[in-house]
């Protein structure tokens, strides 16, 4: 079979990351062979270059689950798409379909899941193969490059309007302005929420994106939270996911307020959450996406009501990912893409 390269994560080691040949995967009768026109990096893809991860990795593994692209080929069962057909796709690579959660529809939270990426070979390459039941068809006159960032726009979605209590004119903080957090903010605005996005003085680059959807942006949010009544915001969103932002989130949220954690962290808390007794606030986990949330985004990418042109910093091709990754890594830009396709 005809090799090309990808992108692969061969060791849990920090730095485990490098160019390998990989052979074009053959698919099953419910699947299809998809060529990947663009890929988005991902934070998670960073966090297992750094080894800062906090899940199980499938090693070696390729890497990239937020793509889009053609499909080239399909399995001998599937009956709903064809050859040419312009796709994006979601990442739950392997899921029990006879789980409780899956029944409800709710196959992100399937314990049985795995994901392209780091649970089975993900989209840094040129071609990947994919459940037909993971497939989206891009809308006629949204670009691939585009249509590849739908997966973190679903993210932000299940975040701010399926897992956070947001009404029009709520104070809404976002904490990190990283991918997540600035379209976790764009979000919020389209739902009507005054909104800003809290960082460190070194986020100005990342903070002038935030801008650009119509939040303000803040090294310290303490009087911005308490200028109303004095009471804190109304909604807190933790999109960085380390312990001294959930602190800052309990600390800043308003009594009887709300706080949605979408950010990742493997270390312990350290410190207590009485507070979220003392003040009757509801802390909320939001993870993944599901199909529904797709049909809506790619319909909000489409009309234009979610534009993600302007966290595009840069696109690289494949083998340029060390640049591509270094580049996001170090704060410059929000989202790096590649291009695994000549």
């Amino acid at each position: 079979m005809s090799e090309s390269a990808a992108v692969v994560n061969y060791a849990p080691e920090p730095g485990s990351v490098e160019i390998r040949p990989f052979r074009k995967p053959a698919i099953g009768p419910r699947d299809v062979l998809v060529e990947v026109a663009a890929v988005g990096v991902c934070g998670s893809d960073l966090h297992q270059w750094t080894s800062s991860h906090s899940w199980p990795v499938n090693y070696p593994v390729v890497l990239g689950h937020e793509f889009a692209g053609t499909i080239v080929e399909t399995g001998s069962s599937v009956t709903q798409w064809s050859e040419g057909d312009r796709i994006a796709s979601e990442t739950a690579a392997v899921i029990n379909e006879d789980n409780p959660m899956s029944r409800r529809g709710l196959y992100n939270l399937d314990p049985n899941r795995k994901g392209f990426g780091y649970g089975v070979d993900g989209a840094m390459t040129r071609y990947a193969r994919v459940p037909a039941r993971c497939l989206h068809r891009v809308p006629n006159g949204l670009s691939l490059d585009h249509a590849a960032l739908t997966e973190p726009c679903c993210v932000a979605y299940n975040a701010v309007v399926g897992n956070s209590r947001i009404s029009p004119g709520d104070r809404v903080l976002v904490i990190g302005p990283g991918t997540i957090g600035i379209l976790c903010a764009a979000v919020a605005k389209l739902c009507g929420g005054d909104v800003a996005v809290l960082g460190l003085e070194s986020d100005e680059e990342r903070f002038a994106i935030a801008r650009q959807y119509g939040c303000e942006t803040l090294i310290d949010a303490a009087d911005w939270c308490r200028q109303r009544d004095g009471l804190g915001a109304d909604v807190v969103i933790d999109a960085a996911g380390v312990s001294s932002t959930l602190k800052a989130a309990i600390d800043l949220v308003r009594p009887a307020g709300w706080i949605t954690k979408v950010g990742w962290g493997p270390k312990p808390l350290g410190f207590s959450i009485d507070p979220l007794v003392q003040k009757n606030v509801t802390l909320q986990g939001s993870f993944s996406h599901h199909w529904t949330i797709w049909e809506r985004v790619l319909a909000m990418l489409s009309s234009g009501q979610l534009d993600v042109k302007p966290i595009i910093g840069g696109v690289w091709s494949l083998e340029q990912w060390h640049d591509a990754f270094e580049t996001m890594h170090s704060g410059r830009i929000v989202k790096s893409l590649l291009k695994p396709s000549p």
